[in-house]
């Protein structure tokens, strides 16, 4: 029996990709049903693995750059040209991330966006059209002044000095210099992908919702926020752009904001614009069975993450979808009204998290064999 399975599941964290994955559901699969047509689109929604799922689906290439980390020292960051060689997709955490920092060392009054600016830099300086920065897991709260700072935009003091890194300085900010901001922002179309809705200020803002996990302190918390509404309002009086109350803009460390006050950005749907970016609705086309998945399902899934983005897509061409994951969490039951058909937990027994992890090829191709024999009952 042939049939066409389109495989869109998001990277499974800390064990496989989402290339992976697919490989994995496929492997398990054609062990029913081996003549058919599996076709591979793996996805992301705008948080790690993004730009991996971004490159493999578009057979793009991966480039590394040596840029300036949170803390100041040197780390290793890379970014995606996808295979329309228009396009490159960052992940700001690679360059700026909280896996970067420790119990000890993280301090968002110090930690600065500045490697990710040095990043954009660096795909900037290839001939690309279009430019995808997916917004999460930042170790930093400085509003993307650092980024800003990187492609040549000043911030000043008083005394016309740079006010320094990190969200402790904005403080400083007295006026912008934006005569030397980078000339290639004005030329690239640049999309945020975020699941993200906190505006840069107040008690949903990023220095309240996320600030502690970053090491602020609750003094901390109120002194980032004061710094915050300091600098939306610089902004606001030297740009023209209201950027404090909008959706999405307190987005990594009001990185969101960053970009939307310096840049041409738009912010976006992180699962949406990898669904547009990987042709996903295209590959679903005459396709008999959808499956996806993720390390985790729960009711917050269907709050923009990947496998609730595929369902609505495949759901647009009534093309069933069924979904494993390595943790089922409570609530799923709201995400069938949403396309998803059918939910699958991978992990056989009560195991440890490492070995949980370290089993995952393993128990998606188990699954998605029993998934395939439960196929074949119905033909």
């Amino acid at each position: 029996m042939i049939m066409k399975f389109v495989l869109a599941p998001d990277s499974f964290k800390g064990s496989l990709t989402a290339k992976e994955v697919c490989q994995a559901m496929e492997t398990g699969l054609k062990k029913v049903f081996p003549d058919s047509d599996y076709v591979h689109v793996p996805m992301a929604d705008g948080g790690e693995g993004t730009m991996q799922a971004l490159v493999d689906a578009t057979a793009g290439q991966v480039m590394s750059k040596t840029v300036t980390g949170p803390l100041g020292s040197p780390v290793t960051a890379r970014f995606g040209l996808l295979g329309d060689k228009k396009t490159a997709v960052i992940e700001m955490a690679e360059a700026s991330g909280l896996h970067y920092v420790n119990a000890q060392t993280r301090n968002p009054l110090k930690t600065t966006t500045y490697g990710t600016g040095e990043l954009i830099a660096a795909a900037l300086a290839y001939p690309i059209e279009r430019l995808i920065i997916g917004l999460g897991g930042s170790a930093t709260n400085d509003g993307g002044a650092g980024m800003a700072q990187a492609l040549g935009i000043k911030l000043l003091d008083q005394n016309s000095q740079s006010i320094g890194f990190g969200g402790g300085a904005l403080a400083k900010l007295t006026s912008i210099d934006i005569a030397d901001r980078h000339p290639r922002l004005d030329d690239v179309e640049i999309l945020l992908a975020s699941d993200v809705k906190n505006p840069l200020c107040g008690s949903q803002g990023a220095s309240h919702i996320f600030g502690p996990q970053k090491g602020a302190t609750l003094q901390m918390v109120e002194q980032l926020d004061r710094n915050l509404e300091h600098y939306a309002q610089v902004i606001k009086q030297q740009l023209g752009k209201q950027i404090a109350d909008t959706p999405g803009a307190g987005a990594a460390g009001g990185l969101g904001a960053g970009l939307l006050a310096f840049t041409n950005a738009t912010i976006r749907s992180g699962v949406e614009l990898v669904i547009e970016m990987s042709r996903l609705d295209e590959q679903l086309q005459q396709a008999d069975y959808c499956l996806t998945g993720e390390g985790g399902i729960d009711a917050q899934t269907k709050f923009g993450k990947t496998p609730i983005g595929v369902a609505h897509a495949a759901q647009k061409q009534q093309i069933p979808v069924i979904a494993i994951a390595g943790r089922i969490g409570d609530g799923i039951d709201t995400l069938y009204p949403e396309g998803i058909d059918a939910i699958f937990g991978i992990v056989q027994g009560a195991v440890p998290l490492e070995a949980a992890l370290a089993e995952s090829k393993a128990n998606i191709i188990r699954t998605c064999e029993n998934i395939a024999r439960l196929i074949q009952l119905q033909k």
